[in-house]
């Protein structure tokens, strides 16, 4: 069987599509749900029901990735999942503040759980969460991702990154039950976003640097293997 050849980079993709979808996941999923509960709490709005309501922009997010790319992909299937079970937990059960903030704990450790049990199938988590950010949704683009699996050093960087994912994820649910139950509502409702966000922060960080030390090294195994058979030539 002959060895995997490297695969040329990413296709190139259009900066401005590259800002746009990168602005509307920020911007729906981070910013706007922060903006929405202070303007509704400002506004005489319940806790519990702000906190429901500004659950509606990352169905917004998914629902604007579906339109522009006119397809479900992993990462959707995904996210619609996690964000209906959402729902649903929001809505049973006892509707206070301090439930609400509970039951987002179990949800986001149910998706570190998620994450771990993908380990056991044939492409883990963090293969099609990365291909959703590192592609422009094209088939090229998709291909060129798709194709990436056939090398030994790239499947171990997936599977690291949804290990480290999934026990952070677990963490954060324990800790932020544990402070649920410890702190007053009207200081979780503020370090709760710290939670949610800081453990996504340094996630993303350390995935990016993890991507980045894994590129340079393919390069410098692909250079050397080159050297190589340029030695044997």
């Amino acid at each position: 069987m002959s060895a995997p050849q490297p695969r040329p980079g990413p296709p190139a993709r259009s900066g401005a599509a590259t800002a746009i979808g990168w602005t509307l996941t920020l911007g729906l999923n981070i910013i706007a749900p922060i903006l929405t509960y202070g303007a509704l709490t400002d506004r005489g709005w319940s806790e519990f029901t702000a906190l429901l309501l500004s659950g509606v922009w990352p169905v917004l997010d998914t629902v604007v990735h579906l339109v522009w790319h006119r397809k479900m992909d992993e990462f959707a299937v995904v996210t619609l999942f996690f964000l209906a079970l959402t729902a649903v937990v929001s809505l049973v059960g006892a509707h206070s503040t301090r439930a609400l903030l509970v039951k987002d704990s179990v949800v986001t450790g149910l998706f570190g759980a998620l994450c771990l049990a993908t380990l056991l199938a044939p492409k883990p988590l963090m293969f099609y969460f990365g291909r959703r950010f590192s592609t422009d949704g094209s088939a090229e683009s998709h291909a060129w991702w798709n194709g990436l699996w056939q090398f030994e050093g790239f499947r171990s960087v997936m599977r690291r990154m949804t290990v480290v994912w999934g026990l952070a994820y677990l963490v954060e649910a324990t800790a932020r039950v544990a402070l649920s139950y410890t702190l007053s509502v009207d200081a979780m409702v503020v370090v709760n976003p710290f939670l949610i966000y800081g453990t996504l922060g340094l996630l993303v960080l350390w995935t990016i640097r993890t991507a980045k030390r894994g590129r340079a090294e393919g390069a410098a195994r692909a250079e050397a293997a080159a050297l190589a058979a340029g030695a044997q030539g």
